[in-house]
């Protein structure tokens, strides 16, 4: 039988008191001799695990398990209580009498094997198991059980007491039946339910329920009651992740088990609202998920526990404290019951706060949830309906819960979010002391506990891994577009000009002051304190006056829950029985899917998954199969690998020769096989999943290479070609290699003025002058100029001149004003000092500043960046100031760390602007400039470029997809980058907008991937194809029902009803490689290496056009086409080939037109924009790419643009206002060009 994930039961277990310990302390009590409150050492009685039923003897195969795994079993050594059920009339007085000797004697149970029954009796009774001559009233408590490994299993207990003649109904003591009328006696049993999930509530329901029929019932009928209720329990299927809820009867309580929200969530099924009844919201601040033991409730032996060398989390009896405080040391120590802290050591708690503004902002939002109830029923009339009022309960609780969730999430984002800022993915780094030292000297303590953490190494293995969870995404979305720009450039990380005013960084003395302005302006509705209300809230955002709520931090569109009802509980001992019921359920589920719409996908995916799993646990494997398969079409993320992986190797040699004769099954399981191929290799390479370093120093001499990684590391620079000069640059003079002394000094110099410049105090009158993004980078010393006496400050954008005395500003340029730089020297005395002039467009007298020994390092910086100014503004690309701005920083830290005749010298190894300008100057075309607009880099954050393969336009937004599947989607109003995601690990050959919400992708893995553009998710897939997607095209005719085409590499074209996503038709063409498909008036163009072939839609080949005369028995291939229905002609251009060729749809014997493209060798793209046709192509005399634009009317060049310095390989038209390319990865940039 295929393994299953583990169901809703383990196993149940009851504890209570030995038999014949009762027995015997009844007769005493009968005697009266029996003293208060007696306490027994309680043992395990029964134990109840799945499987419970299985085929008749003669069948060869077992049912599976019920919903669990078919559990590895071991023994459990128990006392055997013998003859217990025997009729006691016909004992005589000394059978009696032996009974206690043969009581003794011990049973074997089979249990799970990883369930350990050792300490379970001690954890159901943590005070002990108490005799009590009066009914108490059943009371209920929660476990969690850790391994070794950190994987936990939760326990529901439920405590029921039974009078003491019930459990020995029918036994005689010297010839008469005991006297039930005398004083009763009442023992405790304990019923815990074992499970891998934590649904407390739902099963604290299932035990209530239980409980209503052991109540009346007889002890011969004890066991075997809770064998059944066990059985039914193992009946339940778990609900997968998502919006689907399953809900089950049993009487006289309809219990629902609630879904998790996704793949990575825990299942919330407790009151979540409880602690905040129980503390003030600022004890409540702890933050990410617990890894270590947690043990909700220690039994009274237990105590010792608490001596652990470890981290943990431990709950015991209030009546221990005074103990546990006494006898312990360094816990902290939380009072429940009056909501307050102590600690075991001192009566003070050494413990660090939380970030304050963090902490604020969570306080505030816990102020505003309705955490009772009973204002939720004021206006409401009296339920008369008990699973109605449950029913209201539970949802008002699912609010209030997702409401918790989401300001603890917010809590978690808030004092995190700059993580990622630190961190370098190639080589998995993080640099702690750089996060520390930006740190608020408040909060450093708090941070350098945290990062010692396991829990903070987990979480910053997923940063690494680049994992999509609820703290990234909650992350992003508060990121505005302003810092999401910032998070991907290259510029070296400094706070805004505009952020820090709000401080001016004279508050280092006061951080408290510090920390609530400036961290506090940054979170979202943040309150400001009344006399920050000026400097702090800027007019576009009142945060003093904006509403708060408790869940504005993820907002995510909220699916409506459904439940599924299963089917009434059969009698859950007897096969056939069992097997009916799965057929129900199996049934119910067929028919909700049939009454769900297409478009619920998300919905339909859940009940695929349920059936999957009904039909796997009945034996139906390839219908289990083939509803897992539905998951790649609906929600491939909740696809359960591990369970169709364990299902594909058990199917017998029968139904795997039937698999292989349908279709989708045989594509799914050669997928499994493929899956499983590729994880034996990367397990034979040893790869696994790379932990997280810590920058350091380096120890050693380093060669360029080393040179480099620890350069990334560091976080100064990533791009390549900057670290190699930055090597040439520190290796002037001597052996090629950069000592660690040498290192550190440079490491250290760059960070201290880095940190200098942020502590710049600028003035209001000072920061009307300049923009609210620029950032001081450079701050000269008290100079005299010939404006003035004062400091020079350098932005990316301007130099200006901060004035002592009465800070003023004085303007001195802008670098893109800039007409002359030089050194120079100015009189003093009988002295010439050496000094910087500039001159600037528009002023007649030049700027002198007497920098003195400061001037050849200025002069080298202020040339780079009026260079960089320069050249970004004639090709439009910002990067070219980024890059610009690093090297003159990197400039400075040059100088400062080698301190010798040769700094200047080796500094200048990084003018590499300057020195590009002067040695060939970049002049861009005449043409080229007045129609590109902008560049934009999507290789912003990567070591090295990369090609871009595919451009996308949809409305408002740019998708730009780079190598193995890596989509990057833009803001079209302001071109900033508002999302990343990866689609496979394969590169992408094309994409499609299907409709408003459907953007389809097709990949060199042969799917094609669907992503969500309002939720931003690719969890749907189409895995139909056998070979590379390489063209995806949509039926454009108005009344037809929507339809896409798709075609692969090996000639198969795929027809798709897009309302569905299944496959209409499919056809294969005889060619060399099918590159893409067009849909025209009634007829398909499909586009090979070797032809273009117009299709019918029904597959039939309608006729062929073959490459031109001149161009066969060449290397020459069809790059692309592009259809003109409304001129009837079809436009090709080849691959090694500089022209196009313009053919006539009616004859397709020769091109009726023939443009040559000049100095063009070849081109692989085509768009048509209003009445031109744009071509990607590559230039002959150079690698440049090129794009030509040709008017469609007289088939002649318009233009020639000259944008990329490599070839193009992507074109898309945004409202044919732009046109955007993409080029190969020498470039691999998007340039943004103007319509005409």
């Amino acid at each position: 039988m295929a393994e299953l994930p583990s169901g809703l039961l383990e196993a149940c277990v009851v504890v209570g008191a030995p038999t014949d310990k009762l027995r015997d302390l009844y007769q005493l009590h009968q005697q009266n001799k029996l003293k208060e409150a007696l306490s027994l050492e309680a043992e395990v009685l029964q134990v109840h695990a799945p499987p419970f039923v299985s085929k008749e003897a003669n069948s060869s195969q077992p049912i599976g398990p019920a919903f669990s795994r078919v559990q590895r079993r071991r023994s459990f050594i128990k006392k055997k209580r013998r003859d217990r059920d025997r009729p006691a009339e016909g004992l005589s007085n000394g059978e009696a009498a032996s009974r206690s000797e043969t009581s003794s004697a011990t049973e074997d149970i089979s249990v799970p094997k990883d369930l350990d029954l050792i300490a379970l009796p001690q954890l159901c009774f943590p005070g002990g198991l108490q005799l009590s001559t009066e009914q108490r009233e059943d009371s209920y408590h929660f476990l969690v059980f850790t391994d070794l490994f950190g994987n936990r299993t939760h326990g529901v207990v439920a405590q029921h007491y039974r009078a003491v003649q019930s459990c020995q109904e029918g036994v005689v003591q010297n010839g008469h039946r005991w006297n039930s009328a005398k004083t009763r006696l009442f023992t405790p049993f304990a019923v815990c339910i074992i499970s891998k999930f934590p649904y407390y509530n739902a099963l604290k329901d299932c035990l209530s329920c239980l409980l209503v029929q052991l109540r009346p019932a007889r002890q011969a009928d004890f066991e075997e009651t809770i064998r059944e209720f066990s059985a039914r329990l193992s009946l339940v299927p778990l609900p997968p992740p998502g919006q689907l809820h399953v809900s089950f009867n049993l009487r006289p309580l309809q219990v629902v088990l609630p879904s998790r929200e996704d793949q990575d969530s825990p299942v919330i099924d407790i009151d979540l609202h409880l602690p905040f009844l129980c503390f003030s919201h600022t004890v409540l601040l702890q933050p990410l998920s617990w890894q270590q033991p947690y043990v909700p409730v220690l039994a009274r032996g237990m105590l010792d526990f608490l001596m652990a060398p470890t981290a943990f989390l431990m709950g015991c009896h209030i009546s221990h404290f005074e103990e546990v405080a006494a006898e312990t040391e360094d816990l902290i120590l939380v009072n429940v019951d009056e909501g307050i802290i102590h600690s075991s050591c001192s009566e003070t708690i050494d413990l660090p706060a939380i970030p304050l503004a963090a902490a604020d902002s969570f306080v505030s939002r816990a102020e505003c949830l309705q955490l009772h109830y009973d204002l939720e029923l004021c206006h409401l009339g009296a339920g008369t309906d008990a699973n109605a009022l449950r029913s209201q309960r539970r949802d008002w609780q699912r609010r209030l819960n997702s409401q918790i969730q989401n300001i603890a999430l917010e809590l978690v984002v808030n004092i995190f979010r700059n993580v990622p800022d630190f961190l370098n993915h190639e080589h998995r780094v993080f640099n702690s002391e750089e996060f520390l030292r930006t740190r608020d000297p408040a909060d450093q303590l708090f941070y350098k506990k945290v990062l010692e953490t396991h829990i903070f190494h987990s979480f910053l293995r997923d940063r690494l891994s680049r994992k999509r969870d609820t703290f990234s995404r909650m992350e992003q979305s508060m990121r505005g577009h302003g810092n999401r720009n910032r998070a991907v450039t290259e510029t070296p990380r400094r706070a805004l000009m505009s952020d820090l005013s709000k401080t001016g960084y004279s508050s280092y003395t006061s951080p408290e002051s510090r920390l609530s302005k400036r961290l506090g302006a940054s979170l979202p509705n943040l309150e400001q304190p009344t006399t920050d209300a000026a400097s702090a809230i800027t007019p576009t955002r009142p945060n003093s006056l904006r509403k708060m709520t408790p869940d504005i931090g993820l907002k995510s569109p909220k699916k409506a829950v459904k439940i599924f009802r299963l089917p009434e509980f059969p009698p859950p001992l007897a096969y056939h029985y069992v097997q009916n019921y799965y057929s129900d359920m199996v049934g119910s589920l067929g028919k909700a899917i049939s009454a769900t719409p297409p478009e619920e996908s998300s919905l339909l995916a859940r009940y695929h998954y349920l059936r999957g799993l009904v039909n796997t646990v009945s034996n139906r494997r390839l219908d289990a199969l083939e509803d897992f398969q539905s998951l790649y079409k609906t929600d491939a993320d909740i696809f359960p690998s591990q369970m169709v992986k364990s299902l594909v190797d058990s199917l017998p040699d029968g139904e795997r020769s039937q698999a292989d004769r349908r279709p989708e099954l045989k594509r799914l399981i050669s997928r499994v096989k493929r899956d499983q191929e590729r994880e034996r290799a990367c397990n034979g390479s040893g790869q696994e999943e790379g932990g997280v370093k810590r920058f350091q120093l380096p120890k050693k001499y380093m060669q360029l290479e080393e040179f480099v990684k620890c350069v990334q590391e560091s976080g100064i620079v990533k791009d390549q070609g900057t670290i190699h000069r930055l090597f040439d640059a520190l290796t002037v003079g001597h052996q090629k290699q950069v000592g660690p002394d040498l290192f550190r000094v440079f490491y250290t110099i760059w960070k201290e003025t880095e940190a200098e410049a942020q502590e710049v105090c600028l003035p209001a009158s000072v920061l009307e002058h300049i923009e609210a993004t620029e950032c001081v980078f450079k701050l000269s010393s008290s100079v005299k100029t010939s404006r003035g006496v004062g400091k020079i400050a350098m932005t990316q954008r301007r130099l200006f001149l901060l004035t002592e005395g009465q800070p003023g500003y004085v303007e001195v340029a802008q670098y893109r004003d800039l007409e002359e730089v030089k050194v120079s020297s100015a009189p003093f005395l009988l002295l010439r000092i050496p000094s910087l002039k500039l001159r600037v467009r528009g002023r007649k007298d030049a700027f002198e500043a007497n920098l003195k020994t400061e001037t050849e390092l200025w002069n080298l910086m202020v040339k780079e960046m009026w260079a960089g100014r320069s050249i970004a503004d004639q090709h439009k690309d910002p990067q070219y100031m980024q890059q610009a701005l690093t090297n003159a920083l990197l400039m400075d830290a040059v100088v400062g760390s080698l301190q010798s005749s040769k700094a200047i010298y080796a500094a200048s190894k990084l003018a590499h602007f300057d020195r590009m300008k002067m040695e060939v100057p970049m002049m861009v075309p005449k043409t080229t400039a007045e129609t590109l607009k902008h560049k934009i880099n999507p290789s912003l954050e990567l070591a090295a470029p990369q090609a871009v393969d595919v451009l996308l336009y949809t409305p408002g937004q740019l998708w730009v997809s780079v190598s193995g599947g890596k989509v990057m989607v833009f803001d079209a109003s302001s071109w900033s980058l508002i999302h990343t995601c990866h689609v496979g690990n394969s590169r992408l050959n094309c994409m499609l907008g299907v409709d408003q919400d459907q953007v389809w992708m097709g990949s060199e893995d042969s799917v094609i991937y669907i992503i969500s553009i309002v939720a931003m998710v690719c969890n749907r897939q189409l895995t139909e194809h056998r070979a590379e997607v390489t063209g995806l095209a949509l039926e454009t005719e108005k009344y037809s029902q929507k339809v896409a085409y798709s075609c692969s590499a090996e000639g198969s074209v795929m027809v798709w009803d897009v309302s569905t996503l299944q496959v209409k038709r499919h056809f294969r063409l005889s060619c060399d490689r099918l590159q893409s498909v067009y849909c025209s008036s009634g007829s398909l163009w499909c586009c090979s290496r070797d032809s273009v072939m117009e299709v019918w839609r029904t597959g039939s080949l309608k006729h062929r056009v073959n490459l031109p005369e001149q161009h066969k028995g060449s290397t020459a291939t069809f790059g692309s086409i592009l259809l003109l229905p409304e001129r009837e002609e079809l436009w090709s251009v080849c691959s090694d080939s500089g022209e196009v060729c313009v053919w006539h749809i009616k004859d397709t014997s020769r091109p009726i037109q023939r443009v040559a493209l000049q100095d063009c060798t070849g081109s692989t793209c085509m768009i048509k924009v209003k009445n031109q046709v744009w071509v990607g192509g590559v230039g002959r005399s150079s690698t440049k790419g090129k794009i030509y634009i040709l008017d469609t009317e007289r088939h002649q060049v318009l233009k020639e643009l000259h944008g990329h310095s490599d070839k193009v390989t992507a074109l898309c038209s945004a409202e044919d206002r732009y046109v955007l390319s993409g080029a190969g990865k020498h470039d691999g940039k998007i340039a943004i060009w103007k319509v005409e």
